[in-house]
């Protein structure tokens, strides 16, 4: 059996940037224990396999795998997916609609080749208590906690976010699926971020669009506005125009292919 690969960085416009997500489009679904160890294999912070959705025209399911677990919301392999089909699948449809476990995404692109995700906000409530493990996993005391899906650590500055060195066993024990550093961006970013999670096998996701569905309602009540420019300042770095609408959250940015090539399994 011979599947289709696609590994595409995304939230870029350049290779060797942004967030690397492998896509397999398939006819069928695999079995999930062969999905995962595609997956395992693969290596990347995220795998995602689409199938096209039975009775609706130019709609999809999708599912993401980490190296470890399946996920229930990936930003960056959904805007990768979105950029396999329009790129490499003569998709022709002005919107691509995924239908998932966190209900249906939806993903268009502009005319200047820009993806935008439309995902459901996720805001964060304040928490009281620092979690156990927090303050040594990150080897840093943030100025406020919330919590989401996602823990989000408030910092002063950005360079107190750039500077975290965490202690990943540390940080794993935090009961969370990640853990999110965040801090006022300068200039034309209104925020920047970093990603932990290695709970879910994933030491530092460098471009999070999931995470984002946190972020964005929450710096858009903090700064009074609803268009913002966001980094995520990992080692790859990446950037998301963003917007919260309502109780959804828009995503934009680039996509660019970095290889292509085919599965070779056995049976399954």
């Amino acid at each position: 059996m011979l599947l289709p690969l696609y590994q595409v960085d995304a939230f870029s416009d350049r290779p060797f940037a942004g967030n690397p997500a492998a896509v397999c489009p398939l006819t069928e679904w695999l079995p999930e224990a062969t999905m995962l160890a595609i997956a395992a294999e693969n290596n990347l912070a995220e795998t995602a396999f689409f199938v096209p959705k039975s009775g609706e025209e130019h709609q999809y399911e999708i599912r993401w795998f980490t190296p470890t677990v399946e996920v229930e919301l990936c930003g960056h392999a959904t805007l990768a997916s979105a950029h396999v089909l329009y790129r490499h699948l003569n998709f022709q449809q002005s919107e691509i609609v995924f239908h998932s476990k966190s209900g249906p995404l939806r993903v268009s692109r502009a005319e200047n080749g820009m993806l935008t995700l439309d995902f459901p906000a996720r805001p964060p409530k304040p928490l009281p208590r620092h979690p156990d493990g927090l303050v040594d996993g990150l080897g840093a005391t943030p100025l406020a906690l919330l919590a989401g899906p996602d823990l989000v650590c408030v910092f002063a500055s950005e360079a107190e976010v750039r500077a975290l060195r965490p202690n990943q066993a540390r940080l794993a024990e935090v009961e969370f699926r990640g853990v999110i550093a965040t801090a006022p961006g300068s200039g034309e970013i209104d925020f920047v971020s970093r990603f932990f999670g290695p709970r879910v096998g994933v030491p530092e996701d460098p471009v999070t669009g999931s995470a984002h569905t946190t972020l964005v309602p929450y710096w858009a009540e903090r700064l009074g506005k609803t268009s913002l420019h966001a980094r995520q300042v990992s080692a790859r770095g990446g950037d998301l125009w963003c917007e919260l609408r309502g109780d959804r959250v828009l995503m934009s940015g680039h996509a660019v292919t970095y290889l292509k090539g085919e599965i070779e399994l056995g049976e399954v």
